[in-house]
């Protein structure tokens, strides 16, 4: 080996040695990011430093776990993922089902479903996976129909029914709390909901139960599947301790999945 290339070889044997044993999670601030500063300490007494990268939106989570930036997101749930990566395809898999955020419509001017007005606006998530999910609840509710067997893949052009005549404001999901003001109502994520100071529980006048299948994942990349920190990290995500504190912290906001 040439004198000059020693210098090299150890300074990528410091920078391997330095990032063993660290994980970079991406997640939303509220409750993903908060229930991974809980498991933090847990893992550190592992020998795992965890890195929390927090994010206002639902793209670049996935975006920097598919360019290698991040080790590992929690964010989604899988018809989101599936969706997201058909047009952008990063290799991405669910690693354990965390929690369930309800999906919630809330209003400012109506405290009922059925007191909202014929020809209400109603705001709802742009993204296909989230839109559908929106109609569904919407559809629950009774206030439309949807065209038979849609179910995930369901858009405002396949209602059917539209006994109110609602007219729908399609926007980013992260502006939807912001949008209280100007519309009648708006289906709201969970996450987008608590960091406003809303309370899902109380303040939902409509909301999605328990079996929903829009539960949170914990993802990564394929090639990282088999990471030994992974996996201590996703045990601690669904502890005793992690479910113990999810209830206490958001009651039923927020529902352990596990």
């Amino acid at each position: 080996m040439r004198p000059t290339a020693l210098p090299a070889l150890l300074g990528a044997l410091l920078l391997t040695s330095a990032s063993a044993g660290t994980l970079r999670v991406g997640a939303t601030p509220v409750p993903a990011g908060e229930l991974l500063s809980f498991v933090k300490p847990i893992l550190a007494k592992q020998g795992v430093t965890l890195v929390i990268r927090e994010f206002s939106d639902y793209v670049q989570p996935n975006v920097a776990l598919g360019e290698g930036a991040l080790d590992a997101n929690l964010f989604q749930h899988v018809p989101y993922l599936n969706v997201f990566q058909q047009s952008r395809p990063l290799n991405i898999v669910p690693v354990r089902r965390i929690y369930l955020p309800p999906l919630g419509l809330y209003s400012r001017r109506v405290t009922q479903v059925t007191e909202l007005r014929r020809g209400a606006t109603v705001a709802i998530p742009n993204d296909p996976s989230n839109g559908a999910r929106a109609l569904l609840l919407l559809e629950r509710a009774g206030l439309i129909c949807l065209k038979a067997g849609v179910g995930a893949r369901a858009a405002v052009t396949d209602i059917t029914s539209n006994v109110k005549g609602l007219r729908f404001r399609e926007l980013e999901a992260a502006q939807l709390p912001r949008s209280l003001a100007d519309v009648d109502a708006a289906i709201i994520n969970t996450n987008y909901a608590l960091e406003v100071g809303l309370n899902p529980e109380r303040d939902a006048i409509y909301r999605e139960g328990a079996s929903s299948p829009y539960v949170n994942v914990l993802a990564t990349t394929r090639d990282k599947l088999g990471n030994p920190d992974l996996a201590k990290l996703a045990a601690a995500l669904t502890s005793p301790e992690a479910k113990a504190w999810l209830l206490k912290k958001y009651g039923g906001s927020v529902i352990p999945a596990f």
